[in-house]
């Protein structure tokens, strides 16, 4: 059971990057404008429809992007 510590330390990791994913997402439908800015794509045909967030998917890169960009480094 020698060098299982770094193995532990990954999952644990993993579990809480799950974890603010989950809760990311379940708050994420409440903001009302994401999803809907103007740059998204959105495509409705008879029985096809496409949705594709790029306005969103950008703005959320970019406050991402920022956080990092702040964040102390070592």
């Amino acid at each position: 059971m020698v060098g299982f510590g770094g193995l532990g330390k990954a999952l644990i990791l993993c579990g809480l990057m799950l974890i603010i994913v989950g809760v990311f997402l379940t708050v994420l439908h409440k903001i009302p404008f994401l999803g809907k800015l103007p740059g998204d794509i959105y495509l409705q045909k008879r029985n096809f429809t496409f949705y594709f967030p790029l306005a969103t998917s950008l703005l959320i890169s970019l406050i991402f992007s920022f956080i990092l960009w702040i964040w102390p480094k070592k």
